[in-house]
């Protein structure tokens, strides 16, 4: 079995709701899984209380956090953060920093990592978020893997979508108000079973998909 692991952030639940896709793209793979995890919360209850937050996150309590460990041994990993200021979320930024050993001894060479995300608005940093973060998949040594144009849902301009080829992304509107739409939730899927079958290859040089 190839193991696939989800790690991501989700404040509102945006980035959760493309992480279930995510995994729903990874398992439509024969002889791959995905296990979805979560980085901590380094906001206190307090601050995340005035954000309106609270309500969302209980939702989201039984997912279970991620650890060095879950990196280390996953077959490839996807990474799914809102964006914030044109880069990853501090609490995803936090949880990576602590990925020194991981380096050291290279446990991340050569596994396929990707990456998706969310913005406020229609061009609110989707790409630079997704981009800036393939700089420390680098450093791991990691094959970055994106979207293909394949996914002909990011081609379309009749509706406002989110996408490129870098990854899957959504937009949620200036008070969270927008869920992930199919054809976003389409894009994650896709980039799940992308990731998948390329982890597969990796792992199993002889498999044909």
């Amino acid at each position: 079995m190839c193991k696939v692991l989800i790690v991501h952030y989700s404040m509102y639940g945006h980035i959760y709701k493309m992480a279930e896709a995510v995994a729903e793209g990874v398992r439509a793979v024969a002889g791959c899984g995905a296990v979805i995890k979560k980085v901590p919360e380094t906001l206190p209850s307090t601050v995340m209380e005035k954000m309106g937050a609270l309500d969302a996150q209980k939702g989201m309590q039984h997912i279970p956090t991620a650890t060095m460990d879950d990196l280390a041994e996953a077959d490839a990993i996807i990474f799914g953060t809102p964006t914030r200021f044109g880069n990853m979320c501090g609490q995803m930024r936090q949880f990576l920093d602590a990925s020194g050993g991981l380096w050291q001894k290279g446990d991340l060479v050569g596994k396929p990592g990707s990456v998706f995300t969310s913005s406020a608005t229609q061009h609110g940093g989707q790409e630079s978020t997704i981009l800036s973060f393939h700089i420390t998949l680098l450093h791991h040594g990691m094959v970055v893997v994106g979207l293909p144009y394949a996914f002909a849902g990011q081609m379309g301009i009749s509706e406002v979508s989110g996408g490129s080829p870098y990854g899957a992304s959504t937009i949620v509107g200036g008070q969270g108000e927008r869920m992930p739409s199919d054809n976003e939730l389409a894009g994650a899927r896709f980039q799940g079973g992308h990731v998948a079958r390329i982890a597969l290859k990796l792992k199993n040089p002889t498999t044909q998909s």
